[in-house]
């Protein structure tokens, strides 16, 4: 695993006055909310690495290595708040980046944030988020608080639904989760529903989410008077009807 630490000093020189403007927000790009932090952190920690497996061969003094797959970069940092001199509680600068750990009742998933400072963009997901409250006014309001946060890279990959399994990146759509309910419900159902074909589905791919098993393909074949199996029009709506009870496959 490789780690990167960046130190972020103060500007100097002619650029002085421009650099200085430059602060770190948190962008959430599904609301557009920016969330300013109220002082750049000191330094980013950028963690990156790759998956290795062991192939055990017997009498090898080592088993040699598979490459699996890379890993999501993460980036860390801690933020420090300080509300003393205005009396303000500094919850209502910390609580809203901690609150971006919450799921959206759109995707039931939390937001895909952009941490920017200035050339630096960081396209990811909030993972952790811990407070420490070190000042307190004599009522007991929080006035200074350090918040250590860590981000992970978000990727977009392409949604399916195969064979009754949903693969999609954690804050996939609240559609193609209904699409999935709707697959499984269809399994134990004896009523038919509608799916709406898109780029790349196939009979035998619809009857194994739908029906549990590819090769009742024709059964929604039959049902939609498709004569050429082989190719399905995006956008068309096909019935699937309910698997028969203790049916055998044609």
């Amino acid at each position: 695993m490789a780690n990167a630490l960046f130190r972020l000093s103060p500007p100097r020189g002619p650029a002085a006055v421009s650099a200085a403007l430059t602060k770190a927000e948190i962008i959430d790009t599904t609301s557009g909310e920016s969330h300013p932090v109220m002082f750049n952190p000191e330094e980013l920690k950028l963690d990156q690495g790759n998956s290795f497996a062991e192939i055990g061969i017997p009498g090898l003094n080592a088993p040699p290595l598979q490459y699996v797959r890379g890993k999501a970069r993460s980036l860390s940092m801690d933020l420090f708040f300080d509300t003393y001199e205005t009396g303000e509680d500094v919850r209502a600068h910390t609580g809203p980046i901690v609150r971006l750990l919450n799921k959206q009742p759109g995707t039931q998933a939390p937001p895909v944030l952009l941490f920017s400072l200035g050339g630096f963009q960081f396209r990811c997901v909030l993972v952790d988020a811990n407070q420490r409250f070190t000042m307190f006014l004599r009522n007991g309001t929080p006035v200074r608080s350090s918040l250590s946060v860590r981000f992970q890279e978000y990727v977009p990959v392409e949604v399916e639904v195969r064979r009754g399994l949903f693969f999609a990146s954690p804050t996939a759509s609240a559609v193609v989760g209904r699409a999935v309910s709707a697959a499984e419900s269809a399994l134990a159902s004896r009523e038919p529903v509608v799916h709406v074909v898109v780029e790349g589905d196939t009979l035998s791919g619809l009857a194994g989410a739908y029906l549990g098993d590819p090769a009742l393909w024709r059964e929604i074949a039959r049902a939609n008077a498709i004569v050429d199996p082989l190719h399905l029009a995006p956008s068309t709506r096909l019935v699937v009807p309910p698997r028969q009870q203790g049916g055998t496959r044609p």
